[in-house]
Order: C-alpha cells, then sequence, then structure tokens
C-alpha cells in the first residue's frame, strides 16, 4: 500500500524522489539562504544610514542651495539674535545670525530645549528647510560660550600646591 501511495505521488510530482538530497545541494540552499540574510541586512544598514544622515551647511550655503535644500536634513549653526525667542507651548520660534546672515527657525522637537539656550548662545539645528524660508528644527543643541572660555592672560592665578603643601586629612575628612 505504501509503494502504490509513493508511486502515485511521484507520478503527480514527478521532482519529488526517494533519493536523499545530495551534500552539494544542501550547500547551494545554505549559500543561497546566507546570501539572502546579507542582502537584507545590507539593505536596512543602507537605508538606516541614509536617513539618518545630515549636511552641515551655513546660513550663506543654505541661502545660495538648489531646489535639492529642500529635500536634505541639514544642520545649521550660527548665535541666537537677541530678543528673537518667542516659546508657544510647544513650539519655539528663534532667529540664528552668521556674519550677518539671517535664518528664522522653528523648534517642534519633542524635548524642551537645554538650560544654555539663550539669546546670544551657539546654537545648532537640525531639521528641514521649508520653501516658506523657515529652517524647521526637530533637534536644538546649545552651549554657553562663556561659560567653557578659558581664562584671561592677565587674570591673577593662585600658585599650584605641591604634594607635600597639600592638607593630607582633606581627602579622607580628618583634621589634624
Amino acid at each position: 500500500m505504501y509503494r502504490k501511495r509513493v508511486e502515485f505521488l511521484q507520478g503527480v510530482f514527478p521532482s519529488m524522489s526517494t533519493v536523499p538530497m545530495s551534500h552539494s545541494s544542501k550547500y547551494v540552499k545554505f549559500g543561497i539562504a546566507t546570501t539572502i540574510i546579507v542582502v537584507a541586512l545590507g539593505y536596512l544598514a543602507y537605508t538606516g544610514v541614509q536617513q539618518s544622515k545630515s549636511y552641515y551647511v551655513t546660513i550663506k550655503e543654505l541661502h545660495g542651495m538648489d531646489n535639492s535644500v529642500y529635500t536634505k536634513r541639514l544642520r545649521v549653526a550660527g548665535n541666537v539674535e537677541p530678543g528673537s525667542i518667542r516659546r508657544t507651548g510647544l513650539r519655539l520660534e528663534f532667529t540664528l545670525v552668521e556674519q550677518g546672515n539671517k535664518l528664522p527657525v522653528v523648534y517642534t522637537g519633542t524635548e524642551a530645549p537645554p538650560d544654555t539656550f539663550k539669546d546670544n548662545a551657539q546654537a545648532l539645528a537640525e531639521g528641514s528647510f521649508g520653501r516658506d524660508g523657515v529652517f524647521h528644527a526637530s533637534e536644538i543643541q546649545a552651549k554657553c560660550a562663556s561659560k567653557y572660555a578659558p581664562q584671561q592672560q592677565n587674570a591673577p592665578t593662585a600658585p599650584a600646591k605641591t604634594m607635600s603643601q597639600a592638607d593630607p586629612g582633606a581627602a579622607t575628612g580628618l583634621n589634624k
């Protein structure tokens, strides 16, 4: 009975046989599966890099670019113009200034702006440039230049203590 079923199935599906698969066909199938996985991972990596890639441009370069500027993810830096910061709910509007060039920016990100984001602060906006002439930022970064500036050359400084002058109990909290 079994033999009749196998003969019937072989007649209906001629490619099916009872002969075991050879070693070379196993390697071919494994190679094809591996190739498909590698190609899929390569595609995912490429598209991920393309989506996260952003171009750094100056405000002057931004105004001089062609129509491709509207489709690219960009980063623009400048100083926040004094008096230009306007907050309405989660929306933040301000103007970046760089070498006399101005750029209006609208930030509608999910995070609050940094504490150092103030008038005259150096800021970096990441997002896209709209056809309305406004830069639509999804991320902003700011730093306070005065906080990280080097000390002035004429400012008096105290001489550093040597190890023999240092208080040995200071590190342990013990007094002499």
